[in-house]
């Protein structure tokens, strides 16, 4: 059987890394920091990314793919972008390997002229491609998208939520105009929130980062954040308008229609497999892992049950014609007819695989025309007529995602706060957390006390207006409450 997963309430980081476990998503690596995304997690991994690359497509964008190694020099053309990223920057240094009483050791003769740096995030060497790509107004925009994986040298790492390696995608858009920019940089956000709410049953706020918190090198980072079940926040996704600072760094210039050479205007923005950790930490319970229909590698698993050979062939019929039924309205379904493993056994792990749907069929199902249908996410088990079963199947798999949503919604709901004074702010980050809007005076040295005094960081200014105020701690004015929290 399965090894027990520990409760939430007992100990969540625990829990989290129980569930990674017993759903099969990933390993720990050799390497320390990095992990191994196992099928289960991989395959989760390619349904975001299908969804997701199918969005960009939709609004534009085309893929392409840049190199993994980027020339030192080209960090430092951006200030702010070699000073955010110069601290995470995995460096090569020499090319090659040579023998050695250990075995093997770097050739000092192969010492690189530049140094490489392992990719971070790419927008100096996409920017260095696009310098030559774009001559006239006629060239633009530009509309990348990237999937690839980054390297960040991260000290402090957890599967999926933050590792030193990980998988993402990253759009890259050139401009004309700064109008045309900051539309982009809305409307991508506006994809983020669409997967994140629509695909992963994930409720989210869109906003803007403060300046501290701003992307390096941005103008402005546009963020979904969303709320987890341990009270803390996770920002999911971000979008940056990147203004002219990269064509200025690496002379990117068009010449517009009227003759006049400008630098154009960027954006850049990405999600990755942090997205993975966020759904689990949204949706799973103490049983495992629960996931959205929409994402889930298999959205029905059927367990046959038989006692002897002849009931195990007319079990499997059955079994096959609900199953092509079922892929008729394209639902993916998993057949789980192996004999080494009692039904039991099957149950809890494809509990674990947080696998929407279980159909179990026996030799009474077929003499009745019934199929138990069991939920994941409620656990509740109902006896059905066969008749009709794969528009009933495709009806509950909409129902379950849905309701996912919507409990996620009301627990976030249920701990947001609304606080006036620094005192009650204080008490509701300490005693009860998650999301909580308070007014701010604009000051990064505000900012950074509230920081500091209770570890909780603004996590976005909310894209909706609010009302005026006075900020919690100065009494200055506030154009409107912002969005604090503790976060991941």
């Amino acid at each position: 059987m399965a090894k027990k997963i520990t409760e939430r309430t007992e100990d969540f980081s625990q829990w989290y890394q129980d569930v990674i476990r017993e759903g099969k998503l990933a390993d720990h690596s050799p390497v320390r920091g990095c992990m191994v995304i196992r099928p289960n997690g991989y395959a989760l991994w390619e349904n975001m990314q299908d969804s997701l690359d199918q969005m960009f497509k939709d609004t534009g964008h085309e893929n392409a793919y840049f190199p993994l190694f980027i020339p030192k020099s080209f960090l430092s053309k951006e200030a702010q972008h070699v000073e955010g990223f110069a601290k995470e920057c995995a460096v090569v240094t020499h090319s090659r390997l040579q023998s050695s009483e250990d075995g093997v050791e770097v050739d000092p003769e192969s010492k690189l002229e530049e140094e490489l740096i392992v990719r971070p995030t790419s927008e100096t060497i996409i920017w260095d491609s696009y310098r030559n790509w774009i001559q006239s107004y006629r060239d633009l925009p530009i509309l990348i998208n990237q999937w690839a994986n980054v390297v960040r040298w991260e000290m402090r790492t957890r599967l999926f939520l933050r590792t030193m390696e990980f998988l993402w995608q990253e759009g890259h858009t050139a401009h004309a105009t700064k109008e045309e920019a900051i539309q982009e940089t809305e409307q991508m956000l506006e994809v983020y929130r669409t997967f994140a709410e629509e695909y992963m049953a994930m409720p989210v706020v869109t906003g803007v980062k403060t300046e501290s918190e701003r992307f390096a090198g941005a103008v402005d980072t546009y963020c979904i954040e969303t709320l987890l079940q341990d009270n803390k926040a996770l920002q999911a996704g971000t979008s940056h308008f990147l203004g002219q600072n990269f064509a200025k760094a690496f002379d990117v210039k068009f010449q517009s229609s009227e003759g006049e050479h400008e630098y154009v205007w960027a954006t850049s923005w990405g999600v990755s497999t942090r997205l993975i950790g966020g759904l689990i930490m949204t949706h799973s319970d103490d049983q495992g892992l629960v996931l959205p229909p929409k994402l889930a590698p298999n959205q029905v698993v059927i367990v046959p049950i038989w006692k002897n050979d002849e009931q195990q062939q007319q079990v499997l019929n059955y079994c096959q014609e609900i199953i092509d039924e079922l892929k008729a309205l394209d639902i993916r379904v998993k057949l789980d007819d192996r004999e080494n493993m009692s039904p039991g056994w099957k149950f809890n792990e494809h509990e674990a695989a947080g696998i929407p749907l279980r159909l179990t069929i026996g030799p009474r199902d077929l003499e009745n025309n019934n199929v138990e249908l069991a939920r994941r996410d409620t656990l509740d088990k109902n006896i059905v007529n066969r008749k009709g079963i794969a528009q009933n199947v495709d009806d509950l798999l909409d129902t379950i995602q849905d309701d996912l949503f919507t409990s996620a919604q009301q627990r976030i709901r249920d701990n947001t706060h609304n606080v006036d004074s620094y005192d009650e702010f204080k008490d509701v980050i300490e005693n009860e957390g998650g999301f909580v809007y308070a007014h701010w005076d604009g000051t990064p040295e505000t900012e950074e006390k509230i920081k500091d005094e209770t570890k909780a960081t603004i996590r976005c200014i909310p894209l909706e207006e609010g009302e005026e105020g006075e900020c919690m701690i100065t009494g200055n004015p506030s154009d409107q409450k912002v969005l604090f929290a503790r976060a991941y």
